[in-house]
């Protein structure tokens, strides 16, 4: 289990509404895992990084775009905080020291990114990189890149919800399903049942 982020933003006050968009490998997944996440309202599966006009997944699908396929969280930061999100991003999510793949998935369209949002997001998440990479959390280096979110554009609506819509297809079986189950398993106090 990896330990708390020492560096995170206090549960706000009163209920309210943030986002975070993050990526690791297929949107399908990332998205599977934070539905099922306590404080989280709201998952889609969307590109991040590149251009408007090459926003779409046959562009993106050929890794030339500058995209990556992401996720934008929308969450209660009364419930959970930007740190707590990102414990369970590097702990069941996906696999942080892949470079530009995740499992049988290769290209930068999978990499590992931290889209931050403002100076806060940008500063919890090197924080929490450089902790967990001091503490040899994991048997080699993160390679999570942290960047500004300069877009997000929302995928086509066959890829929403698509774990949840196509629980039997193989690849949501073998790669995704796994995923929600340890996050079941690892974080009982966070998991919601949908």
């Amino acid at each position: 289990m990896i330990p708390d982020p020492v560096v995170d933003a206090p549960l706000a006050a009163a209920k309210g509404q943030q986002t975070a968009v993050l990526a690791g490998g297929c949107f399908w997944g990332l998205e599977a895992v934070f539905e099922h996440v306590k404080g989280v309202s709201n998952v889609t599966s969307g590109y991040s990084g590149g251009f408007a006009k090459t926003a779409n997944y046959d562009l993106v699908s050929e890794g030339n775009t500058g995209h990556a396929e992401a996720v934008r969280i929308t969450y209660d930061p009364s419930r959970i905080s930007f740190g707590q999100i990102l414990k369970v991003f590097f702990s069941v999510a996906h696999n942080p020291t892949e470079l530009n793949r995740q499992g049988p998935d290769t290209g930068t369209q999978y990499r590992s990114a931290i889209f931050y949002a403002n100076d806060e997001q940008q500063r919890i998440a090197r924080a929490y990189v450089e902790q967990l990479n001091k503490a040899q959390v994991f048997e080699r280096p993160i390679v999570t890149q942290i960047t500004a979110l300069n877009s997000y554009f929302e995928a086509e609506a066959y890829h929403q919800n698509y774990a949840v819509r196509h629980p039997d297809q193989p690849y949501i079986v073998h790669h995704d399903l796994p995923k929600v189950e340890n996050l079941r398993k690892l974080f009982p106090a966070l998991y919601v049942s949908k």
